[in-house]
């Protein structure tokens, strides 16, 4: 384990003014040598050791965003009034909380917790879950659901099955006992990040105008508190030692670095937290994630009067054996951080008592605008608060565009035969429906609980997940994630902006109207300037996006360092998408249920198959350039998808993505196992493509959805009335359980399904349920 130095006397700050020449392990934790030569600067002296510790990890580039800072302003610098309209909090609070009417509001995050999950899978993302649901609480939110997209490395490797197992154990199991649904995801393979599987996490809560609360340490005197878990030995310099550093070659590491989680324990700490706010018992609470208490002080400090007094040794410890230095850096689990008033702290410590929550003061809110920590009468901290957690570096790390990208742009997919025939057509669909990326996830989300607290309107396999907010009125909400890496490989820019289009069309298929992004930016090595390429391409991408759809980015999280050696993941950028919707009762699942409905496809098909899953599995072929992006159309879509809901016009609606219109079709069918007659000689002699581009294809801004007879008249005149190409494709058929594309072949329901379902069963076990 890699701990920040100690000494049998404290390093004080006298001690440090009087020993400017000591030789500190600064590397050892993640700075770099002109980084130590700031902070000496700054303090005027050498740090103390826990000043070390503090900076150490507040530097890091998982909590400072010193690479990603500057191209981050754009989402902020990007804005129409209309973004800001309902936008209550956005960026640089724990959580981005958007106004969704009624007096509700909704409060949701995306972050990462890739490294750790590679090191432990279980502790990595069953603790990815608790501090994404920590970051609600903070805000006054009732968390009431989470959601996760996930990156493995190849399904066959020997070593994607420790990973999967741990993972998807670890989410369920801390979200279950949360009694959190999970209402949603994403689930890709790929060799690329054999080594570094990402796992980003969602939550969301929701809660009333009035009880929004924001994390500050305000008002001289008012008590700083530590309350929830113990602090442990676990999670030590996970900031900075694990999440902001690449994997060498030797594979699993540093685990003392990965935090070890107590869902019980968060469960409490909730329903504790929620009473506190409704008591008004707090002025702020602040979760304790990255970099622990250094994080909470400093951040707290700063963002108040900017003076806080610290007694360290009032930290109740599980370990009574770490130095003061490891409590700073220590990342334990499930704790929070409290400003209180004097005369309130009574109370407090009455709820907190009821909860059987462990709590201690460790100090109070000062006017000296300086951040000191004493431990045991010693001065060990005394610095500017933001320059711990504010004013930390920021690089411009050089840019250079990719030297094989051109190479890799103008090796097209179409050089690759295009089959006519029935028989070589139905092959390549079922290849493509049991790959693994195609295939059904039920072996994970059957490990999920979706429909705890009883306000799940949709979950798994729908496009988004959908949650009533309010009883009464039916008022929800929808979400939806989604990030192609392969399109990002071969174009940062229009890769980003597919995934918000497709994010952003997954909610508007459920009805549901698109208000707010939250992203998750997952990236190699910042030192190496073709990934600064990448992530600076993504991020103009977005907020460009973003900016033209009217849609604000609330919040998120930047994961660099997703590499082994000097091999990065695809840039994969997770795009997070809510909806409002404003009655649940007229959501719209992605599988027709009704014999006789008319299958329509909105929108138009090209020849765009490059770095498609067509190309990928047919071919093992990653070239071209992906798809064009129209993101006008796709807000036209939304808006007539939103307003056929309304009119409940519409009986089902599937986005087509990943495997183009074979994929939607077949999963269409197995939804609800009515089976259907579909025709591709229209779109063909339209669109002018084959019968495999029309299968196949991977063209952005198209849906299928199914519509009842009677309606037909209504719902052509709605898009005729927007202006949205629309052809009739098909009828459902109850009667018979296949699906038959006419003229070329058919496939029986029990077929699909079992090619559908095997990928991971067959390689991970049975399917839970089934």
């Amino acid at each position: 384990m890699i701990a920040a130095p100690t000494t049998a006397v404290p390093d004080t700050v006298e001690n440090a003014a009087a020993t400017p020449d000591k030789e500190q392990p600064y590397g050892a934790l993640g700075l770099k040598s002109d980084e130590y030569a700031s902070i000496r600067e700054i303090l005027g002296r050498r740090p103390t050791s826990g000043e070390l510790a503090m900076y150490s990890v507040m530097w890091s580039e998982h909590c400072s965003y010193k690479s990603s800072k500057n191209y981050l302003r754009q989402f902020g610098t990007k804005t129409t009034e209309k973004m800001r309209k309902n936008l209550m909090v956005g960026m640089g609070e724990n959580a981005g909380v958007v106004d969704v009417g009624e007096g509700w509001a909704v409060t949701f995050k995306i972050e990462s917790h890739n490294h750790p999950s590679y090191i432990e899978p279980y502790q990595g993302a069953a603790t990815g879950v608790g501090g994404i649901v920590r970051d609600i609480i903070s805000m006054g939110a009732r968390p009431v659901a989470v959601m996760d997209a996930l990156r493995f490395g190849d399904i066959d490797h020997p070593d994607t099955a420790r990973v999967v197992h741990g993972v998807t154990s670890g989410i369920s199991f801390y979200a279950n006992c949360l009694g959190l649904p999970n209402i949603g995801g994403e689930t890709y393979f790929d060799a690329v990040y054999q080594a570094n599987p990402l796992v980003n996490a969602l939550a969301v809560g929701v809660l009333r105008h009035e009880d929004l609360h924001l994390a500050n340490a305000r008002g001289v005197g008012n008590k700083v508190v530590l309350f929830g878990a113990r602090t442990g030995g676990d999670g030590i310099g996970g900031a900075s030692i694990l999440a902001s550093d690449s994997f060498s070659e030797g594979g699993p590491t540093k685990r003392p670095a990965v935090q070890v989680g107590d869902p019980f324990a968060e469960k409490v700490l909730i329903e504790c937290c929620l009473e506190l706010f409704a008591q008004d018992l707090v002025e702020g609470i602040q979760d304790l994630g990255a970099a622990g208490i250094s994080c909470a002080t400093s951040e707290l400090a700063s963002n108040g009067d900017g003076g806080m007094f610290i007694e360290l040794e009032k930290v109740l410890l599980r370990d009574p054996s770490l130095t003061a230095e490891e409590i700073l850096m220590s990342e334990s689990q499930e704790r929070m951080m409290a400003i209180v008033t004097p005369e309130k702290l009574e109370g407090f410590l009455a709820v907190v008592d009821k909860w059987e929550v462990e709590t201690s003061v460790l100090g109070e809110v000062t006017d000296t605008g300086r951040l000191i920590i004493n431990w045991h009468g010693e001065e060990i901290v005394n610095v500017l608060p933001r320059t711990v957690a504010v004013d930390g570096p920021v690089y411009d790390r050089p840019v250079s565009y990719p030297t094989w990208i051109d190479a890799l742009q103008a090796d097209s997919a179409t050089k690759f035969e295009r089959p006519t025939a029935g028989p070589a057509l139905r092959a390549q669909m079922l290849q493509l429906l049991g790959s693994a990326n195609l295939s059904d996830k039920s072996w994970i989300t059957n490990q999920y609980d979706t429909y705890v607290l009883g306000n799940t309107a949709l979950s798994f396999p729908d496009d988004g997940g959908m949650v009533r907010v309010d009883e009464e009125s039916g008022l929800g909400f929808a979400v939806a994630t989604d990030a192609n890496g392969r399109y990002c490989q071969l174009d940062p820019y229009v890769g980003a902006q597919l995934a918000l289009a497709e994010a952003y069309r997954n909610v508007a298929v459920t009805g549901a109207t698109p208000v707010a992004v939250s992203d998750c930016l997952n990236f190699g090595s910042p030192e190496n300037p073709e990934v600064m390429w990448q992530f600076s391409k993504t991020v103009e991408a977005v907020s460009d996006g973003c900016l033209a759809m009217e849609i604000p980015v609330t919040g998120g999280n930047v994961s660099f360092y997703n590499q082994t050696g000097d091999v990065p993941i695809h840039p994969t950028p997770v795009i997070a998408v809510l909806g409002v919707m404003n009655d649940v009762a007229k959501r719209i699942p992605s599988g027709w249920q009704d014999e006789g409905d008319n299958i329509y496809l909105l929108g138009t098909t090209a020849l765009e198959l490059d770095g498609s899953a067509w190309a990928g599995v047919i071919h093992q072929h990653l070239g071209g350039r992906p798809p064009a992006v129209d993101l006008d159309a796709e807000m036209r879509l939304a808006s007539l998808i939103a307003a056929g809901s309304e009119q409940s016009l519409i009986g089902s609606a599937h986005d087509l993505a990943d495997g183009g219109l074979a994929q939607a079709l077949a999963e269409s069918t197995m939804r609800f196992g009515v089976g259907a007659r579909v025709w591709l000689t229209e779109i063909m002699e339209r669109d002018g493509v084959d019968a495999a581009t029309a299968l196949f294809s991977e063209s952005s801004g198209r849906v299928i959805v199914s519509v009842p007879r009677e309606d037909d008249v209504k719902f052509q005149g709605l898009c005729e009335g927007r202006g949205y190409p629309v052809l009739r494709i098909g009828v459902t058929d109850a009667a018979a359980p296949v699906l038959e594309v006419q003229d070329l072949f058919t496939i029986g329901l029990d077929e699909l399904r079992s090619t559908h379902r095997s990928p991971m069963s067959d390689r991970f076990g049975a399917v839970i349920g089934q």
